[in-house]
C-alpha cells in the first residue's frame, strides 16, 4: 500500500474485497491456518493469530470462516504445509514492489510472480534490493462517526504517531512496537468497526509517475494480488 493518497488505497482495498471478495477470504483464511498453526489457537495467547484475526474481521469476513479456519489447522485436516516467501522487485518508472506469499510449492509461485512482473514489463531483483525503502507500521482506520476529539486522544495517549480524518474516517498511524497498545486502547473506548487494523510496510520514498505510469503500475498491483499464494503487495507509487 502506499504511505501517502491514504483514501484512494482504502478505497482501492474495498473495492478489491467487494469484487473478489470469495478469493479474498481464502487468502485470510490461510493466513488464520498458519497462524493458528504456529502457536495457540487462542487469539488472546497467539499475537500473530490475534494479528490475522483482526485483519479478517476489518474485511468483514463472516466469524464462522474465520473459527473454521482456526479448527482447520488445529484438527489437523488442513494437510498443506505453507512457508512464507518475500520477492522484491521494480515496476512500471522504477516502483518498488515487495510481494509476501504464503505457497506450499515454492517453484509455482516462482514461476506465477516472475512472469506477472516481466508481463508488466518490470523485473524481480535480489533480497533486499527494495526492503530498506519500506518501514513497518500499524496501520488503523476507524469510521468517523465516533468524538474526534475522544477517539485523537485515546489514539495518541496510547502511542500513535498520527491521527487524521479523512473524509467519513479516521485514520492512524502507529510504529511496530505501539501498534497492538493503540488498537486495545481502541476497544476499550467502544469502537466496535475497524475499516482496517493490521500491521504493514509503508515507503520511506515514493516515486511519482503522471496517469498513464499510474494506471500500468496499478494494473500490476492487481495482478499480483491475483495470484492465488499471493498475501500482501506493497509498492512506494505516490498515488494522485
Amino acid at each position: 500500500m502506499s504511505g501517502h493518497s491514504k483514501w484512494a488505497t482504502i478505497h482501492r482495498k474495498k473495492g478489491l474485497i467487494d469484487q473478489q471478495r470469495g478469493k479474498v477470504f481464502q487468502k485470510l483464511a490461510k493466513e488464520i491456518m498458519v497462524a493458528a498453526k504456529g502457536g495457540s489457537p487462542d487469539p488472546a495467547q497467539n499475537a500473530a493469530l490475534r494479528l490475522a484475526v483482526d485483519k479478517a474481521k476489518a474485511q468483514n469476513m463472516p466469524k464462522d470462516n474465520i473459527q473454521k479456519a482456526i479448527e482447520k489447522a488445529t484438527g489437523g485436516t488442513d494437510g498443506a504445509n505453507y512457508e512464507t516467501i518475500r520477492y522484491e522487485g521494480y515496476g512500471h518508472g522504477g516502483v518498488a514492489f515487495m510481494v509476501d506469499c504464503l505457497t506450499d510449492n515454492r517453484n509455482r509461485t516462482a514461476s506465477q510472480v516472475r512472469s506477472t512482473f516481466t508481463k508488466a514489463g518490470g523485473n524481480l531483483g535480489t533480497d533486499g534490493s527494495v526492503s530498506y525503502m519500506f518501514e513497518r507500521r500499524g496501520s488503523i482506520v476507524i469510521p468517523a462517526e465516533y468524538d474526534e476529539d475522544t477517539m485523537m486522544m485515546t489514539a495518541l495517549d496510547a502511542g500513535a504517531e498520527d491521527f487524521e480524518k479523512v473524509e467519513d474516517t479516521y485514520v492512524i498511524s502507529t510504529d511496530q512496537a505501539t501498534f497492538t497498545t493503540v488498537r486495545d486502547a481502541l476497544e476499550a473506548a467502544d469502537v466496535k468497526e475497524f475499516l482496517e487494523c493490521e500491521l504493514t510496510y509503508v515507503p520511506t520514498m515514493e516515486v511519482e509517475l503522471d496517469d498513464e505510469g499510474q494506471e500500468k503500475v496499478m494494473k500490476l498491483v492487481e495482478n499480483l494480488e491475483d495470484l492465488d499464494d499471493v498475501q500482501d503487495v506493497y509498492y512506494n507509487l505516490k498515488e494522485n
